[in-house]
């Protein structure tokens, strides 16, 4: 293989690869569901191991902090991991 023919694979594999995360990424956000248990709490499903759960009362303190959460996530956004 001459070197032409290597940087035009590499440059190949590179935009496959980049085609996969895109659709890795898509499926991710594409695979969370919420329901109502039993109890009266909502689940959501599908951004990690377990469902995350909260009542109606933890769900309303929860979305009333939201500009708070925000701020400190643009603020600190730079330290936390990305995970793919």
């Amino acid at each position: 293989m001459t070197n032409e023919q290597i940087m035009q694979e590499l440059a190949t594999l590179r935009a496959d690869n980049a085609k996969l995360k895109e659709a890795i990424a898509a499926k991710a956000v594409s695979k969370i569901s919420v329901k109502v248990s039993e109890k009266g709490a909502m689940s959501i499903y599908g951004l990690g191991r377990f469902p995350f759960t909260f009542y109606r009362s933890q769900w309303e303190a929860f979305r009333s902090a939201l500009p708070m959460i925000d701020t400190f996530f643009e603020t600190n956004k730079a330290m936390f991991t990305v995970k793919e």
